[in-house]
């Protein structure tokens, strides 16, 4: 009997550190939100991935919330694009800025989502890293050219990309 319940609380003990993981949490916080150390952390999430690697019915569940959280990411986005179309009609500058950080962070967050799931190798994540690099630039230029065309507003949208490239950004006026 105490085997199996040692049994179950090592279960509870790999399902409280296996969700906090899946939330984005790195292993170091989790160590200090559950009280445990970070080895022993480590060691459940190993414990975690061999179970899950073993388990048709948790690759099954694993696809489906995959795929869901796929489809809740584009709609994020979907709903961002709107916020452009509808700030470019009203030339709200600052909702446009913001709205085109916010779908860089989604994709920023997808990515790792699905890196984290390891459905990402090496090579599709430096393709997907350089594809965003360029749109990264491309959304970079687009926010200058409204910058140097709409000086009222240079400075506000010159501090959002400082803060979204962690530099200084210059624009020739």
């Amino acid at each position: 009997m105490s085997k199996e319940i040692d049994l179950v609380k090592h279960l509870d003990e790999v399902n409280k550190v296996a969700s906090e993981y899946l939330k984005g949490t790195d292993t170091a916080q989790i160590s200090k939100d559950l009280d445990i150390p970070r080895t022993r952390v480590m060691a459940l999430l190993n414990d975690w991935r061999k179970m899950a690697a073993n388990n048709e019915a948790i690759h099954a569940r694993a696809r489906e919330a995959l795929a869901g959280a796929d489809q809740h990411y584009s709609s994020l986005i979907k709903k961002a694009d709107e916020v452009i179309e509808a700030a470019d009609q009203t030339a709200n500058l600052n909702a446009k800025t913001t709205s085109i950080k916010l779908i860089a962070d989604i994709e920023a967050k997808r990515l790792d989502m699905l890196h984290r799931a390891g459905l990402l190798d090496n090579k599709e994540v430096a393709e997907e890293l350089a594809r965003m690099e360029e749109k990264h630039q491309i959304l970079i230029n687009i926010l200058k050219d409204v910058a140097t065309k709409h000086p009222e507003i240079r400075n506000e949208i010159m501090s959002k990309l400082s803060e979204a490239t962690d530099g200084v950004i210059i624009v020739d006026n």
